[in-house]
């Protein structure tokens, strides 16, 4: 069981705001502030390379952290400024050909739907979007049917949409595209923190995920999981001094692990609270994490449904942290702007932005809360009521 009183204690923000917007940015612990100020004031005193080599043995365990919470090898894992650092550079390392077919979610996220055009534009690649099953996740016997047509270099999925409550299938997509013997690009910036992650029954290749969301770590933060079979087959789009030996005046080397997509400079200080942020995360259990986050959503749920002129948009047979919803005669931005000038802190989401999802009736934009572990019932409570009162 957890002891949420005390875990609130330690979560200083806790006190500002009923806080649900963990799918843009989790509230850090002290201990996560401390440990990126900490380092700060040592790069102030002894300046910042001399306070790297200080905390190196630190920052190794930032990897050895990561790839626990991923069922993952510590070689297998890159650490970068964003979950989209690290998926554009996993994506972009592709030798993708004229003509190779790329499999992509509905829901796919602006930026990654973004790289796909472009990838387009430069390659020549097909970019299909996989059909939604009646649920609203990827269809897979749909999948199983595209994959089965040859051909598809890549299948792409975001595991759990911004603008919905769904978890994709993604150990089943992930079983059917290695059948295939098609690369998996698996965008977990949304589940890292709230959902247990096993790359090796996921299946997938390539795992990219955030810091900032539901793990509770710092803005500037990410990393990748790169299956070490397919490693040395990736050349990353851009190489430096970390990712790569320069051996000769016409040649070079790259590592023949995942940092070949690093960068040799990024802020230390960042990488050791998503570190602290990690290692906080699994000392709670994914498993209770996720079953606490499941039940504040779905009493989240129920109490908006029950709203007059509320509507709850979610969908899929398994679903996530996230609850998304519009009032009938008021603009999302307006319930926002409402809710924090109450103390009740959401987002807004636009379903407007992904433009494979082309189902009828697809709200513009929709409220997003997103509940974590440490809210209440009391605060579910404000949220509601708020939401009336608009």
């Amino acid at each position: 069981m957890m002891d949420i009183t005390h875990l609130r204690a330690l979560t200083p923000g806790c006190t500002e705001t009923a806080y649900f917007d963990n799918a843009g940015s989790g509230l850090h612990t002290e201990n996560v502030t401390r440990t990126v100020v900490d380092h700060l004031l040592l790069e102030s005193r002894i300046g910042g390379y001399a306070a790297a080599d200080r905390e190196h043995e630190r920052v190794e365990g930032v990897y050895a952290s990561v790839a626990r919470l991923l069922n993952a090898r510590p070689d297998e894992i890159a650490l970068l400024d964003s979950a989209t650092r690290a998926w554009d550079m996993a994506f972009h390392a592709i030798d993708f050909r004229p003509g190779d077919r790329i499999l992509a979610s509905r829901s796919e996220y602006p930026s990654n739907g973004l790289a796909f055009l472009q990838a387009k534009r430069r390659h020549g690649v097909v970019v299909e979007p996989i059909p939604d099953d009646e649920h609203g996740q990827v269809d897979l016997d749909a999948l199983a049917e595209m994959l089965a047509q040859g051909g598809v270099r890549l299948v792409a999925v975001n595991h759990v949409p911004t603008y919905d409550g769904l978890v994709q299938p993604a150990a089943e997509i992930g079983a059917l595209a290695r059948r295939a013997g098609a690369l998996y690009l698996l965008d977990a910036c949304q589940t890292a923190g709230q959902l247990p992650l096993d790359v090796r029954e996921l299946g997938c290749h390539l795992l990219s995920a955030a810091g900032r969301k539901f793990l509770r770590g710092p803005r500037g933060t990410g990393f990748l999981y790169v299956d070490r079979e397919v490693v040395t087959q990736l050349e990353p789009p851009a190489l430096d001094l970390r990712s790569a030996t320069w051996t000769g005046p016409d040649s070079y080397e790259i590592r023949p692990d995942a940092r070949r997509f690093e960068t040799w400079e990024r802020s230390v200080a960042d990488l050791l609270g998503l570190g602290a942020a990690v290692d906080e995360a699994l000392d709670l259990g994914l498993d209770p994490i996720r079953a606490r986050v499941d039940t504040l959503a779905e009493r989240l749920r129920a109490g908006l449904s029950d709203l007059d002129g509320v509507r709850v948009h979610d969908r899929g047979q398994v679903r996530s942290g996230i609850v998304t919803f519009t009032k009938e005669g008021r603009e999302a931005q307006q319930l926002v702007h409402g809710l924090r000038a109450s103390g009740v802190t959401v987002s807004a989401s636009q379903p407007s932005s992904a433009r494979f999802d082309i189902r009828p009736g697809k709200p513009s934009d929709v409220v997003r809360a997103s509940a974590h572990y440490y809210n209440t019932d009391d605060e579910l409570g404000r949220l509601l009521d708020c939401v009336a009162q608009l």
